[in-house]
């Protein structure tokens, strides 16, 4: 028999190729001052609570002055701090205060486009002969959209000017696309990436990290955006993963390794084809690329099963580790996806099982559904840009509940600027804290556990499918006794799994194992030794 004895973790190095790292919603996460939306203040003030978690990172969503039209993806100034939110100040003492509790800070940054009010795209529509014209897609007035192309959010790609030229947003009209082709808006980004890294910061998340270039001969894409797919792929050839765009995180990599303390990329990178993913994690581009696939996926164990293999496949053709997300501020919540509350905690225990780097959204170790918000509270363009056809991501950024007891369960003292629907008080972290079958302890577990044993997070994994049972098996890299294999039961009826002993359960209805068996019920997932 193997010997099963947990191996405290040798000090990470590099601390992101196997970190848990927690994603604030910022508006949705604390508020410090009283005005119903989150804030830097608030963020401090939870901090131990992130510690406590054990999580190794804290991810913050734009915090830039923006023009509002896209939840702060359309950004103002990029070396600012919205009045909202704070202060640039209030950054610097959110990075002191969370190294002193051990944990790193990754902002957001967004550098496929501007907004609309930034003053680059204000002298461009004043002036079409500007040096800022050409940081940005115009092409000369038409009757017709220069071609074919379509928003992320619905309808076309190109908007009129006063004067009737056109310009490129493949979001919303309020976001106009950056020319990356324009050597200063390349520099003008490194100036960016140093001023938040001069602070302090130990990173960024990079959004739309698989865009930023597109063909130079703006051709017709051969088909049109859907949500409804893995990633984009074929169908958005000419406005995605142009080649450009790797030169562009080598460089951003060559920054980031010239501090003492190198900082660290974590790229969107939504492409259908996860070897294309990969090959942006290559050992001198971004440290991470995150693939959403399994994000994506139904509650179905081929579907997993066969994600996992080639995503692992896909990160260690390039050396890299693979990190996993299964909720995030674009997607709706687990529990609403799945069908259950049970099943989201079966599918946290799988992810923060395997190899590489585990993303959790800020409310999922809680076990927040998603939310039912009334169409006159939404604020998402999606549902405008749709006409109400597409519900849009309000629902998985409604305000965390922390007290139960407090008013708007102890998120603000005014009212929040989503409202959170009845019962959302009975999700507060003061109630699962005293819970020890709670969703917030299992998280809790299983993150200690990835710390106790080097074969969780760190490992190496071989993955296998009998019908609707995923087994995953875990080893040490360094060859530290430990092993572990993760088995979750996707099907309707119970299956008997070999197992030594049990380390965790996503469902407290599981004991054993009996004889070297456990009785694996429907919709659960376990970490074994055998």
């Amino acid at each position: 028999m193997q010997d099963t004895r947990p191996v405290e973790r040798a000090a990470r190095d590099p601390w992101w190729r196997d970190a848990v790292v927690y994603q604030v919603y910022l508006r949705s996460f604390a508020d410090g001052n009283g005005d119903g939306v989150g804030d830097f203040p608030g963020l401090r003030s939870r901090l131990p609570y992130l510690a406590g978690l054990g999580v190794d990172a804290v991810w913050v969503t734009p915090h830039y002055v923006s023009g509002g039209a896209d939840g702060g993806y359309d950004v103002v100034d990029f070396t600012s701090v919205d009045p909202d939110y704070g202060t640039v100040e209030d950054v610097r003492g959110l990075v002191e205060d969370a190294h002193g509790l051990g944990l790193r800070v990754l902002l957001d940054i967004v550098p496929n486009h501007t907004s609309d009010r930034h003053e680059w795209f204000r002298r461009a529509l004043a002036d079409p002969d500007s040096p800022e014209a050409a940081r940005y897609h115009f092409r000369p007035a038409s009757e017709e959209p220069p071609n074919n192309w379509q928003s992320m959010f619905g309808g076309p790609a190109w908007s009129r000017t006063p004067d009737g030229r056109w310009y490129l947003h493949l979001f919303t009209p309020q976001q106009p696309d950056l020319n990356w082709t324009n050597p200063a808006v390349v520099e003008d980004f490194d100036r960016t990436l140093r001023f938040w890294f001069d602070l302090g910061v130990d990173g960024f998340r990079v959004d739309v990290a698989y865009g930023l270039f597109k063909d130079p001969e703006y051709r017709d894409n051969p088909g049109i955006y859907s949500p409804t797919l893995f990633g984009h792929g074929p169908e958005q050839a000419m406005t995605t993963n142009q080649p450009g765009v790797h030169d562009v995180w080598r460089r951003w990599r060559a920054i980031c390794d010239s501090y003492a303390d190198p900082k660290m990329l974590v790229g969107e990178v939504s492409l259908a084809d996860l070897a294309e993913v990969g090959r942006y994690a290559r050992p001198d581009e971004l440290h991470h690329a995150f693939q959403f696939r399994l994000l994506k996926s139904d509650w179905d164990a081929a579907s997993f099963a066969d994600t996992i293999t080639e995503a692992l496949a896909a990160f260690d053709a390039v050396g890299a580790p693979a990190p996993w997300v299964l909720g995030n501020h674009d997607k709706a919540r687990q529990v609403t996806r799945y069908g259950s509350l049970r099943r989201a905690r079966a599918a946290a225990l799988l992810m923060l099982a395997l190899p590489g780097s585990a993303y959790l959204y800020a409310g999922e170790e809680l076990g927040l559904p998603e939310a039912d918000v009334p169409d006159q509270a939404r604020r998402d363009p999606i549902f405008f840009r749709s006409g109400g056809k597409r519900a849009g991501r309000d629902g998985c950024r409604i305000p965390m509940p922390w007290e139960g007891g407090e008013e708007n369960a102890g998120f603000s003292g005014a009212t929040p600027w989503l409202p959170q629907p009845a019962g959302w008080a009975g999700y507060a972290v003061d109630r699962q804290e005293s819970d020890p079958g709670s969703t917030l302890a299992l998280y809790r577990q299983a993150i200690l556990l990835r710390d106790l044993y080097p074969a969780l997070g760190s490992g190496r994994a071989s993955v296998t499918r009998t019908g609707d049972v995923v087994r995953v098996d875990l080893v040490a890299q360094s060859g530290e006794p430990g092993a572990v294999t993760c088995w979750i039961n996707m099907g309707a009826t119970p299956a008997g799994v070999p197992a030594h002993r049990l380390l965790l359960s996503s469902s407290p209805d599981v004991t054993g194992p009996v004889a070297g068996v456990l009785r694996l019920k429907a919709d659960t997932a376990v970490w074994v030794t055998w």
